[in-house]
């Protein structure tokens, strides 16, 4: 018993030596066009995704990213948790290709809107070493699965498929303790 205690505590000591903490997030800004074939109208959405996390080694790192989004017109606002887990498949001293696999909530409302949002799938990414501490990361679409459901009319929509368009790139900025 001792020799498996003396194994496990071996085990997590190492593994903390070689971990780092990091704390981050990003922006993101869209500007999108209705056109309706009556009447056209443009806004702009806004996106706030701060995040903290841990790196465990060069490759495999976990964390949780919260979200606020909204409108310049509509009232719509979202709300999200998004915890991942992270892979580093290409590493090198300046840039690094990732890819999160992650499970998502999201919840829209306004005076009107009660809509729920569960995703599962990837979110690649490329981190851009700017320092000893300091990184510079962006995330680009979604590959996965998603399911919407709207609380006021029940209606239920599923789709698997890739989400890459200019509203799911967001630019952030890391910092590693």
């Amino acid at each position: 018993m001792k020799k498996i205690f003396m194994t496990l505590a071996a085990t997590a000591v190492a593994l903390g030596i070689n971990a780092q903490a990091y704390v981050g997030g990003g922006l993101g800004v869209a500007n999108i066009s209705v056109d309706n074939g009556y009447s056209k109208d443009d806004a702009t959405s806004f996106k706030f995704v701060p995040e903290v996390g841990y790196s465990f080694n060069e490759e495999w790192a976990a964390g949780v990213a919260f979200g606020w989004e909204g409108a310049t017109k509509g009232g719509m606002k979202t709300l999200s948790v998004n915890p991942y887990a992270r892979y580093t498949f290409v590493k090198g001293n300046l840039v690094s290709v990732f890819v999160d696999g992650s499970v998502g909530y999201a919840h829209t409302y306004n005076s009107g809107a009660d809509v729920d949002n569960i995703s599962v799938g990837l979110k690649p990414g490329v981190a851009v070493n700017l320092g000893d501490h300091l990184s510079f990361v962006t995330h680009v679409g979604f590959i996965g699965y998603q399911h919407e459901k709207d609380n006021n009319t029940k209606m239920k929509q599923d789709g698997w498929g890739v989400d890459v368009d200019g509203r799911n790139i967001i630019f952030g900025l890391y910092y590693s303790f």
